[in-house]
Order: structure tokens, then sequence, then C-alpha cells
């Protein structure tokens, strides 16, 4: 089984946000003109001193695993990790999240849940909720659909763009909590041609149900706010859908993973019970390294001991490779 062949081509997909990018043109000119280009994890807005930064994501097809075991208190976490996430790769601190529900009808046990899971994710990230929106849509959502988006901000001469990578560089790697809210559409068609149910038992963690498994929510990495003030952190990367892709986003130089974090158990039971290929599974899954650090070699010890990160790997002139597999 393939990403692209459960619906999701990301090399289609790129090729619409590239021509989406090329449409927007327009941009205001003095306070508050953007900052920089395209392309990284969040838009950055002058503001003299600072840069306000913007970031917006959803949780994606893992909400409808939440509707089939009608457990929706820990999608709001993944909710606003999906975002805050995105804002710490480039040294930002985020300050306040909005949210957007969109519901096919009225269900008030689903949104009590999912605040729930908001309030918890606002908590890790330390971000106010100072606002939302729900919508009931029925002709066009079925089910429910959860975004949101994070603000934050940051001095502009700490603004970590990736522009500082070069070989030899030491790469850190944090470890995730599981899938995160990426890839949900493959996890999906793997586990129905399987012609298992969500209600059945994790097969290899018994104590819980394969659907309460694979809603385990986002990592936040909070503690990556007082590494980037403390340390000359030359670039980070958020692993998310595209897997390790997601480094070719802050370097057009390469990556060699030599010591990669252990593989979990959920991407394991996916690989095997679809029969997918490794290089497949690591250019579609985070495949248990959440997030990456970039950084000199006499850093990369005192970031390890501050945090359960290892280092996996050094930057390279060209080219990625990890377990014997060459991703490009």
């Amino acid at each position: 089984m393939t990403y692209a062949g459960s619906g999701v081509d990301i090399k289609k997909l790129d090729g619409i946000k590239s021509d989406i990018i090329k449409s927007l043109s327009f941009k205001r000119t003095g306070f508050g003109a953007p900052l920089g280009g395209e392309g990284h994890y969040a838009g950055l807005i002058d503001m003299g001193y600072f840069a306000l930064a913007i970031t917006t994501d959803g949780v994606g097809t893992k909400l409808l695993i939440a509707d089939a075991i009608e457990k929706w208190d820990t999608v709001g976490i993944d909710c606003v990790a999906m975002n805050v996430n995105d804002l710490y790769v480039m040294g930002i601190e985020p300050l306040a999240f909005v949210d957007y529900i969109s519901l096919e009808k009225p269900n008030e046990e689903l949104v009590r849940q999912t605040m729930i899971g908001l309030n918890e994710g606002a908590r890790q990230a330390n971000v106010s909720i100072v606002g939302g929106e729900t919508a009931a849509l029925p002709d066009i959502i079925k089910g429910f659909d959860l975004a949101g988006t994070a603000v934050g901000v940051v001095p502009k001469d700490r603004i970590i763009t990736g522009k500082d990578v070069k070989p030899g560089d030491v790469i850190v790697g944090l470890p995730s909590s599981g899938i995160h809210s990426n890839g949900y559409s493959l996890v999906r068609k793997v586990v129905e041609s399987a012609g298992l149910k969500y209600t059945d038992p994790c097969p290899y963690n018994k104590k819980v149900s394969l659907g309460e498994e694979l809603l385990t929510p986002t990592r936040i990495y909070a503690e990556v706010v007082g590494l980037a003030k403390r340390f000359n952190i030359h670039g980070m990367a958020h692993i998310t859908g595209g897997g390790l892709m997601n480094l070719r986003r802050i370097t057009s130089y390469g990556f060699d993973f030599t010591d990669p974090l252990p593989v979990p158990e959920v991407f394991k039971f996916i690989q095997k019970t679809g029969n997918i290929e490794d290089k497949e599974m690591y250019r579609t899954f985070n495949m248990g390294m959440g997030y990456a650090i970039i950084c000199d070699k006499q850093d990369a010890g005192a970031i390890v001991k501050m945090t359960d990160g290892t280092i996996v790997g050094k930057v390279v002139k060209e080219g990625c490779t990890i377990r014997g597999i060459k991703m490009w």
C-alpha cells in the first residue's frame, strides 16, 4: 500500500500549494509587511523589533477514528500541537490560538470533549485560546472537522530559517508520541483492508482498543522554546506528513541518519499489516522522530542532556540515507 494509493498524493499536493503561493501576489508594504519568502513552517510579519508569526493546520482524517469510537477528548491536543510545533521550528514562542469546528449537525458531547483536548493542548503549549468559530454545515461536512490558527512572536534577529545549516552539523532527534496527526488516510486503509475494527483490542497492547492507540495525541515540543533562546540552533523540522521529506523545507543539504531513533510498534504494525515498503513508510510517517534539531557538534551534547533527544546523524552535502534506505 502507498499514501498516494490511499488518496493523498504528496507530489500533486505540493504542486497545488506552489500554484496557490504564485497566485497570492499582493503584499502589504510598510509596518506589518511580510518577512522573508514563503515555503517554511509559518508566515512572518514585520512588527519592528519583533516578527509576528502565524500558522494554521487541522487534525485531518484522524478525526474519523475519533468518530468511530466516539472518543473526541484528545483531538484538540492534536489541533494545538500541529500548529505550535510549526512555530517552534523557527524559534517562535506561541502566544495565542483560535479554533474552528465545523459540524454536520449539533453534537454537544462531541464539542464538550473536543474542548477538553483544546484546553489541555493550550496548557501544554502555554497559549491562550482567545476565540474561535463553530459552524453547522450539513450540506458540506460529514461528521466534523477541527482546525486552528496559532500566532507567536520572536525577535527578528532570532528567527531560525535554516540558512545556517551546513555539512558537519549534528542532528538531534526528539521522539514522537506515535503517528501524530499525519498519514491517517493510509492508516485507515490498512486497518479497514485487514478487516479490523477500531474497537478491537490493539494487537500489540491489549490494554487499549486499536482506535484508542491510534488516537494517541501529537506531542507538543514546548521545551524547544527555551533551547532556541539558549543555543545557536541552525535549523529545526517538525516531521509531519511527508516524513523525512520535511527536512528539505529548511535546507538543500543532505542528511545521513547513522543512529536513527527506534521505530515504535505502531509503525511496525502498520507496515506489516499493509505490506508497505520501507521507503514509503519514511516518506509518509515520522517513524518515531517527531522533531529534529540541527546544531553545532559542541551544542549537541547539552541539548541531549536537556531533552529526551538523541544524536541521530549529521548533515552532509547531498542526499538522505536512513537504515540503508536512500530517500533522495
